[in-house]
């Protein structure tokens, strides 16, 4: 038998599982850093959500405070319709035309069927409709259907607060450079 043609396998054999194993275990290493590098960015990234939870109640907390003031402010400082008072005799010498009190229809560009549309989602008052925004208002109208998204309240609230604070003339002279409520 020959020696040489079973050692140079034997040998060869040997060498490649060696190198096999070195390498794995080198590879092993690496797999160890990555983890751990992993890991330190979880890590970080858990310290990073915690610090802005805290953040977010803090700034929730001084939302709150600041509402609460808002609305205390607001309790003293805005007019309630019992303040004020409507003269009907005042309202129709300037208009020309009979007005009776919180008709939404007095504002330029406001008919029956958009007063039916506030009145059903809570807004019955001079005072209401100036309170509210635009965009709650073109939601309503939206709601309404084609009909009426087409129109535009972007004037409405400031006309109810005139009628509301009985400012007649102002009304007037404003509603008389609208075109169907628009400026």
């Amino acid at each position: 038998m020959n020696i040489p043609c079973i050692l140079i396998p034997a040998l060869i054999g040997l060498i490649c599982g060696i190198l096999g194993y070195l390498l794995g275990r080198m590879k092993c290493n690496t797999d160890d850093s990555l983890a751990m590098t992993l890991q330190a960015d979880l890590d970080a990234c858990q310290i990073n959500t915690k610090n802005l939870q805290a953040r977010i109640s803090a700034l929730e907390t001084e939302m709150a405070a600041r509402a609460t003031i808002t609305a205390a402010a607001q309790s003293f400082a805005v007019p309630t319709a019992a303040h004020l008072t409507f003269d009907p005799d005042l309202a129709t010498d300037i208009l020309g035309q009979k007005i009776k009190e919180n008709d939404l229809k007095i504002v330029e560009g406001i008919g029956p069927k958009i007063e039916a549309l506030f009145n059903n989602a809570g807004i019955n008052t001079w005072y209401e409709l100036s309170e509210a925004s635009i965009e709650k208002l073109q939601v309503i109208l939206d709601e309404g259907g084609e009909n009426y998204a087409i129109h535009n309240p972007s004037t409405w609230a400031k006309q109810a607060l005139f009628a509301y604070e009985g400012k007649w003339q102002e009304l007037k002279d404003w509603q008389e450079n609208l075109r169907a409520g628009k400026e």
